[in-house]
C-alpha cells in the first residue's frame, strides 16, 4: 500500500501500540507524521514472524496516514546476498505492501555512521579497544558480578581517533581492535557495559564491495538508520527491550535532538511447532530432508506461499492474534482457522478422488455421458458460478467411502446400501468384485433415474452423499499431503541432532494417482479450489507449471492433527468431511522441486555466467540472476553497449531496476537496457546525480521515455551554477545556527547532517564532493 495523505483513525480494538502511536499523532510530537520501517537483515528467507512485524508496521503506517520504509540492515558482509533482497522484497510485495520510494539499505550510511562514530571518539565516548574478544567476553563480568574495565578504555582522544582512522583504512587485520562505547562497566544491563561498536572485517560487502573492512554492529547502526530516515516509531520484538537503553544512549551521545525516533517492542510471534530460525532450518535443507526454503512444510514465507496460502490470510492471520506485550506460543490450528476462513469464502468447489476405487454402473448406458450442472459454491457463500461435470456408466469414488464390513455409524456406502453422489443420482450397491487376494477392486451398482440433482421419492432416505470423477473424463494428478513437520522436540534451545531425531515421518504423503473432474483444466493455474470434502488445494507453482498437475493442500477441512475442530459456530463446522487421508512413504522423488536457480548444468547458462562473472569481473549472486534468464541476460548486454562498467551496471539493472519493477516483467517496459545503459552514463558523466538518478529510473519503469530527456524534464539535472549552490548552503547553515557552533567547537562529523539538508533542499541534484567542499569552506570561514 503506497505512502497515504491523509490521516485515517486507527481501527477498533486497538492495541498497546496503535495507542502510543495515536497519543503521539493527538499531541503533535512528530507534526502529525508516522514513520515506521521493516528493516530485515538480508541473510535468508523471511518466516510467519517476520509476517507479523510487516503487518504491524505497514498497517500503522496507513492507519495513521504516514508511510513505512523497507529498509535492508546489511552490515555484515559475511552472510548477506542480493538474492535475499530480491526474495524479501518479493515476499512484502506479496502480502500486498508497498514501500513505494522508501527503499533504503544501511550500508548506504556508512559514511555517516563512520562520522557518528568519530563524534563519539571527540565527546570521549568511545574507544579503541585491542583487547581479543575472549577478553573482552570475559571482562564484560556476569549478572551478579560487574566487568573489568578494559586496559586501553584510557587511551586518548587523539590516540582513538588515529586507530580508528587506521582500522577504517585497513591496515589492521580482523580481530586486532574494536571501537568500544565507553559506558558502565558495572551497569546491571550488560548490554551497557561498554558495548562493540565497530569490528574489522575484511570481507566483500554484496553492494559495497570492498569499500570498507570496518563494520558497525546492531545496537550502534539501527537506531542511527532509524534516526537518518526520521522514523518516528522504532517497533521490535521483545528480545530487544535491553538493547533500548543503548539505542537512546547513542541518539543521544550523537547528539540527535528530540523529537526523535524512539523504540517499543512487542511479543514475537511464537507459532506452535513452527521452526523459525535460519540455524535450524539449514540442516534440513542441507541433508535433503526438505526441498528447500520454499519447502511447503516449512514456516517461510516462501514455504507459505507456496503452499497455497493467499495472503490475506496471513494478514487476518496477524490481526486476529494481535499485539501482545506478553510473549505466548501461538497453536497451530488458529493459524490453519483464519486460512479456511479467507479460502471458505472464495475458493471454487470441484470433486477429486485421491484414493479411486471403480464403480461400474450396471442400468446406465454405456458409452452415454450425461452432463450435470454443478455449482462452484455452495449457498451458505455468496458468490456465483457453475461447471459441466460429465457423468458415464464408469465413475471413480474413494476407496474409504466403501466398507464391506462397516463399523457402527458409517454412513457412506455398503453392500445392499444406498448413497448419494454429489450432484447425481442415488446409486445402490449390488455387488462387490474382489481379485484373487481378496482386495476389493470393483463395486457394481444400480442407479434410480428418478433422484437426479436431490430429488427423491417420498420417504426415500438416503443417510450419505459422495464426491466422485467419471472415468472416462477423469484427469491424472498428483497430490501433495502436507502435515506437521515434527512430533515433538521443536522447541527453542533443542540442538540440531535432537531435531532431527523427531522428523514427522508422514510429513509428506504423496498420492500419485488422484482423479479430478476436467473442468479444472481450464482454470488459472493459481486457483485455490476446495475438493470436496477433502479439502484446500492449489497447483504448486514450481512442480505444477506447465502441463503437470500437482496440487499441494493447503490446509484440511478440519485439524486432522489433534482430531479437533476450530469451534467457530460457522457452516463449515457441521459439514461432513473426511478426516483420513490414504498414507503413504515420503520418497526423494516425490518431495518438491527446489526453488528455482541458475541451472548452471544448463550450457547456454553456464556460458552466460561465465561471462558475466569471469570476463566481466559481476559478483557471483549478480551472475547467477542475469545468467539464469536469458531476458534478463540480453538487456543487461544492451546496457553494456551503452556504458561499459559492467560491476556498476549490473548494481543498477538487479538491485534498482528489478526493485521497481514489482509484479511486472521486462516485457511490460517502454524502453530496453540500452537506456538504463544511457542512465548510468549520465551519472559517470556529471550530468545527473546517482540518487537522482533513482528517480528518473522509477520514472522510466511506470511512463518511459529517454533518460536525458527526463533529467531536464524533472529538473534533475546536476546543479552547476556555484552561486545557486552557494546560496543554498547559506540557507542550510542559518538554519541550523546551534549545528554550526557545534561544528566549528570541533564536532566535525556534522558535516553530513549539512551535506544531507543540502541535497534535501535540491532534490539530490548538488553535487556530493561540491557541497562538502563548500560547506567546509563556509564553517571553516
Amino acid at each position: 500500500m503506497p505512502e497515504s495523505t491523509t490521516t485515517t483513525a486507527p481501527r477498533a480494538g486497538t492495541d498497546f501500540i496503535r495507542q502510543i502511536v495515536a497519543a503521539d499523532v493527538e499531541s503533535g510530537r512528530y507534526g502529525g507524521r508516522v514513520v515506521t520501517r521493516f528493516p530485515p537483515e538480508p541473510n535468508g528467507y523471511l518466516h510467519i514472524g517476520h509476517a507479523k512485524s510487516i503487518v504491524l508496521n505497514f498497517g500503522l503506517a496507513h492507519e495513521f496516514g504516514g508511510r513505512c520504509h523497507l529498509r535492508y540492515d546489511d552490515t555484515n558482509p559475511d552472510t548477506e546476498k542480493e538474492e535475499f533482497v530480491v526474495a524479501m522484497q518479493d515476499d512484502v510485495r506479496w502480502l500486498g505492501y508497498d514501500w513505494g520510494e522508501h527503499l533504503y539499505f544501511a550500508s548506504d550510511y556508512f559514511d555517516r555512521m563512520y562520522e557518528c562514530a568519530v563524534t563519539l571518539i571527540e565527546k570521549g565516548s568511545a574507544y579503541v579497544d585491542s583487547q581479543q574478544a575472549d577478553d573482552i567476553r570475559e571482562g564484560r563480568g556476569s549478572v551478579t558480578e560487574p566487568g573489568v574495565e578494559s586496559p586501553y578504555r584510557s587511551r586518548s582522544v587523539e590516540e582513538n581517533l588515529d586507530l580508528f582512522s587506521r582500522m577504517r583504512a585497513g591496515e589492521f587485520e580482523d580481530g586486532a581492535h574494536v571501537l568500544r562505547g565507553k559506558i558502565d562497566m558495572a551497569s546491571p544491563n550488560m548490554l551497557m557495559r561498554d558495548p562493540v561498536l565497530y569490528r574489522i572485517r575484511h570481507a566483500h560487502h554484496y553492494r559495497q564491495g570492498d569499500a570498507w573492512c570496518i563494520y558497525p554492529l546492531y545496537d550502534y547502526a539501527h537506531c542511527l538508520e532509524d534516526a537518518f530516515e526520521d522514523v518516528t516509531h522504532s517497533i521490535c520484538t521483545l528480545e530487544f527491550e535491553n538493547n533500548r537503553e543503548l539505542y537512546d544512549w547513542v541518539l543521544d551521545k550523537v547528539g540527535i535532538e528530540e523529537p526523535r525516533t524512539h523504540q517499543y517492542e512487542f511479543a514475537r510471534l511464537d507459532l506452535e511447532d513452527a521452526v523459525l530460525s535460519k540455524r535450524r532450518i539449514a540442516p534440513l535443507v542441507n541433508e535433503g530432508l526438505v526441498s528447500g526454503w520454499d519447502d511447503p512444510r516449512l514456516s517461510t514465507i516462501a514455504a507459505i506461499r507456496r503452499r497455497g496460502v493467499p495472503p490475506e490470510a496471513v494478514r487476518t492471520f496477524c490481526d486476529m492474534i494481535g499485539v501482545a506485550k506478553t510473549p505466548a506460543v501461538i497453536e497451530r490450528a488458529r493459524f490453519d482457522y483464519a486460512v479456511r476462513e479467507v479460502l471458505n469464502a472464495a475458493a471454487p468447489r470441484v470433486m477429486a478422488v485421491l484414493e479411486p476405487l471403480k464403480v461400474v454402473i450396471t442400468n446406465f448406458e454405456d458409452g452415454r455421458t450425461e452432463p450435470i450442472e454443478a455449482p462452484y459454491y455452495p449457498r451458505d457463500v455468496p458468490k456465483e458460478g457453475s461447471r459441466t461435470v460429465p457423468f458415464s456408466r464408469e465413475v471413480w469414488i474413494e476407496r474409504s467411502d466403501f466398507e464391506e464390513d462397516p463399523p457402527k455409524g458409517f454412513r457412506r456406502l455398503v453392500p445392499g446400501g444406498e448413497v448419494r453422489l454429489r450432484y447425481a443420482y442415488v446409486i445402490r450397491c449390488d455387488e462387490v468384485v474382489k481379485d484373487e487376494e481378496g482386495n476389493v477392486v470393483e463395486l457394481r451398482c444400480s442407479y434410480d433415474p428418478e433422484t437426479r440433482s436431490g430429488s427423491a421419492p417420498l420417504g426415500r432416505k438416503v443417510k450419505g452423499t459422495i464426491q466422485w470423477v467419471s472415468v472416462e473424463s477423469a484427469l491424472d494428478a498428483e497430490v501433495r499431503l502436507f502435515e506437521r513437520l515434527f512430533v515433538e522436540g521443536t522447541e527453542e534451545g533443542t540442538d540440531e541432532s535432537a531435531l532431527l531425531e523427531h522428523l514427522n515421518p508422514d510429513s509428506l504423503v504423496v498420492v500419485h494417482a488422484a482423479k479430478v473432474e476436467p473442468s479444472v483444466a481450464r482454470d488459472p493455474a493459481d486457483t485455490r479450489y476446495q475438493f470436496e470434502r477433502t479439502g484446500y488445494f492449489w497447483r504448486d507453482p514450481v512442480d505444477g507449471a506447465g502441463d503437470s498437475l500437482v496440487f499441494n493442500r493447503i490446509v484440511a477441512l478440519k485439524d486432522t492433527w489433534t482430531k479437533k475442530e476450530v469451534a467457530t459456530g460457522g457452516p463449515e463446522a457441521r459439514r461432513d468431511v473426511r478426516s483420513e487421508v490414504p498414507r503413504a512413504r515420503p520418497s526423494a522423488q516425490a518431495k518438491p522441486g527446489p526453488r528455482p536457480g541458475p541451472r548452471l548444468d544448463d550450457p547456454e547458462v553456464a556460458a552466460r555466467f561465465e561471462r558475466f562473472r569471469g570476463d566481466l569481473g559481476v559478483s557471483e549472486e549478480h551472475a547467477e540472476l542475469l545468467a539464469d534468464s536469458p531476458e534478463w541476460a540480453e538487456f543487461f548486454e544492451a546496457a553494456l553497449i551503452e556504458y561499459d562498467d559492467a560491476v556498476a551496471l549490473a548494481g543498477w539493472v538487479v538491485n534498482d531496476l528489478r526493485g521497481m519493477l514489482g509484479d511486472r516483467g521486462l516485457a511490460d517496459l517502454r524502453f530496453g537496457g540500452g537506456e538504463v545503459g544511457s542512465l548510468a552514463a549520465l551519472v559517470e558523466e556529471g550530468g545527473v546525480t546517482r540518487r537522482a538518478a533513482k528517480d528518473v529510473l522509477a520514472r522510466m519503469v511506470e511512463e518511459g521515455g529517454d533518460p536525458k530527456e527526463l533529467v531536464e524534464a524533472m529538473g534533475l539535472a546536476v546543479m552547476n551554477d556555484p552561486d545557486e549552490l552557494a546560496s543554498i548552503v547559506d540557507d542550510v547553515l542559518q538554519a541550523w545556527p546551534d549545528k554550526v557552533m557545534e561544528y566549528r567547537e570541533g564536532k566535525h562529523a556534522l558535516i553530513g547532517l549539512f551535506v544531507g539538508e543540502v541535497m534535501k533542499k535540491t532534490r539530490g541534484t548538488a553535487d556530493p564532493e561540491a557541497t562538502k567542499s563548500l560547506l567546509a569552506a563556509r564553517l571553516e570561514s
